[in-house]
């Protein structure tokens, strides 16, 4: 008998290797959980992705975010893989049909992602046993949003939110998102300082304006409208804007709504603190639109649909609102007009430093005749300019003056073919100057205080001189 103990351990050593050399062990493991899950009576819970009004269901998006930070999705038989935020970055994702098993207070639990039989969105189903339900339902739940905003709070990630035409958009609703990486901030703006600490502070009493809002009886929300030509920086003014609330951006492409219903739709499937964008309104409503109506935007505006939902910035852009229908314009539809002129010379001389690092040279006074004789480009065209002649400031410059003197004498010809007055002096192009903008401001910005502000009068706040795109 004592022969034979040597021999039982060495074969016993060698299944135990092999066991854990191959995947029967695991097999086995498995097996058994089934046959144990089988001896009892489960509970089922469905948390589906859109609620009943097609709006995004938070809790999904808090247990989607939860279950994908699980070690067990490293160990399930199969996931998703993505590249995050940073090129380093692997993310994992649930698939559709996999489970992934966890375990709470000692009570282990499984959530499967299916889709719904209602047209293909997405659900993820709880499991768990029903002796388990009264003393861990509500407990794990909790631990879930926790752990959840946590997450969120330490990878808080902007995404812009575009939507798609209802054909290609399947039943998992009309937005489609990626990553919002525009570097844009209010640091990096080309822009009068006054000016835009005021709006930054007009931003921030407005997150801090919860209670207020709710005790005049309003929506909490606020509407602003960037004018301007093209190049003059609106669409890295939203960027910047988006940055400083850490709001999510949703960009309404309005080509690509069906009728004014589709446009509520659109609405209803956005969430609360995120900004919402429409991109060169005049445009849209100079082309008169067979599918959106001029009342499905003013309704989209501040009609009773825009009261689903709280903590919202709305942002129109505009060319021009000299043709547009006043009511579209009147407060409690936009807040705040601030305007985006063409380039003065303050504001290249921003852009000098910003682009080439020059604070002064000896062509900064010829560029400034230039452009006290009513010649200017965009933001946008300047810096397109600098960035080519980087390497070489004096050349820049150059490029500059020859680029405005090109553009000015068009401007003239153009005027006198019409048999206008040649554009000399006074008001650039007809734009506000800095000194009427500025002294404008000052008084009109009084009445950004809440209390303070009479109903029926919008906030203009004249120019804003900036860097970037439209």
């Amino acid at each position: 008998m004592m022969i034979l103990i040597p021999f039982l351990l060495v074969g016993l050593f060698l299944i135990l290797r092999f066991l854990f050399k191959t995947s029967l062990l695991l097999i086995l493991l498995k097996k058994f959980q089934c046959l144990e899950d089988w001896l009892h009576v489960h509970q089922l819970y469905r948390v589906p992705q859109f609620n009943h009004l097609f709006q995004e269901n938070e809790l999904y998006v808090k247990v989607s975010t939860y279950l994908n930070s699980l070690p067990s999705l490293e160990d399930s038989d199969f996931t998703n893989l993505f590249t995050g935020s940073k090129s380093n970055d692997i993310l994992l994702h649930l698939d559709t049909d996999q489970t992934i098993r966890d375990v709470f207070l000692g009570a282990r639990v499984s959530w499967t992602l299916e889709k719904s039989e209602n047209g293909g969105a997405k659900v993820l189903v709880l499991r768990l046993r029903k002796n388990d339900k009264r003393r861990i339902l509500r407990p794990y739940l909790q631990h879930i949003l926790s752990v959840a905003g946590d997450i969120c709070q330490r990878k808080k990630e902007i995404k812009l939110r575009m939507n798609v035409d209802i054909p290609s958009s399947g039943k998992n609703g009309r937005w489609r998102s990626v990553p919002f990486n525009h570097p844009a901030s209010f640091d990096t703006l080309v822009m009068d300082v006054d000016l835009k600490n005021k709006l930054k502070a007009d931003l921030e009493m407005f997150l801090k304006s919860k209670q207020f809002y709710q005790r005049l009886g309003r929506v909490w929300k606020r509407s602003y409208l960037l004018y301007g030509p093209s190049g003059t920086g609106k669409s890295s003014f939203v960027a910047a804007m988006a940055r400083f609330l850490n709001f999510d951006v949703y960009d309404i492409d309005l080509s690509k709504v069906s009728d004014d219903s589709d446009l509520k739709m659109l609405l209803l499937q956005s969430t609360s603190k995120s900004m919402i964008v429409v991109e060169d309104l005049d445009r849209f409503l100079m082309e008169k639109s067979k599918n959106v109506s001029l009342r499905g935007i003013l309704n989209f505006m501040d009609g009773i649909i825009s009261c689903c939902g709280e903590e919202r910035v709305m942002v129109f852009t505009m060319n021009s609102k000299d043709e547009v229908d006043e009511a579209l314009l009147r407060p409690g539809r936009i807040d705040v007009h601030i305007q985006f002129p063409l380039c003065d010379f303050p504001c290249f001389k921003h852009l000098a430093n910003n682009y080439l690092g020059v604070k002064e040279h000896k062509l900064f006074p010829q560029l400034e005749e230039i452009f006290q004789g009513g010649a200017s480009l965009s933001p946008a065209e300047i810096g397109e300019i600098m960035i080519s002649n980087r390497s070489s400031p004096t050349r820049a410059l150059k490029s500059v003056i020859s680029a405005m003197q090109t553009n000015a004498g068009a401007k003239s010809r153009r005027v006198s073919g019409d048999g206008a007055e040649d554009i000399g002096g006074g008001e650039q192009g007809g734009l506000f100057s800095r000194e009427h903008s500025v002294r404008d401001f000052r008084k009109l910005y009084g009445l950004l205080k809440m209390g303070s502000r009479r109903k029926d009068e919008p906030l203009d706040l004249g120019s804003a001189d900036k860097d970037g795109s439209n």
